[in-house]
């Protein structure tokens, strides 16, 4: 049962990666829709900014960003804890 459950998720990962790859745009052709060319022409007027990347990542999509921060926080964080935990149940266990 397991092994045909891998198997299973096995083929729908590679068939994801397929489809994924057979969708993508060819390289150095960009399509442009309607909000990239808002981002270019408003950036400097909306954000005062003549960096539309950093208008994009602090001002349009702020939350979204701080969500991010947010995640990689606390991943670093329980990382930190349970490499505390490590050390000192290693402690433990050598003084013992």
């Amino acid at each position: 049962m397991r092994k045909s459950i891998a198997i299973l998720a096995w083929v729908v990962l590679v068939a994801f990666l397929i489809v994924a790859a057979v969708q993508m745009r060819d390289f150095g052709e960009p399509k442009y829709d309607d909000m990239d060319q808002h981002f270019l022409d408003n950036s400097q007027i909306d954000d005062e900014t003549n960096n539309v990347v950093a208008a994009v990542l602090f001002d349009y999509r702020g939350i979204d960003t701080l969500g991010e921060a947010t995640i990689l926080f606390s991943a670093v964080s329980g990382v930190i804890a349970v490499l505390r935990k490590m050390r000192k149940v290693k402690r433990g266990v050598e003084s013992g």
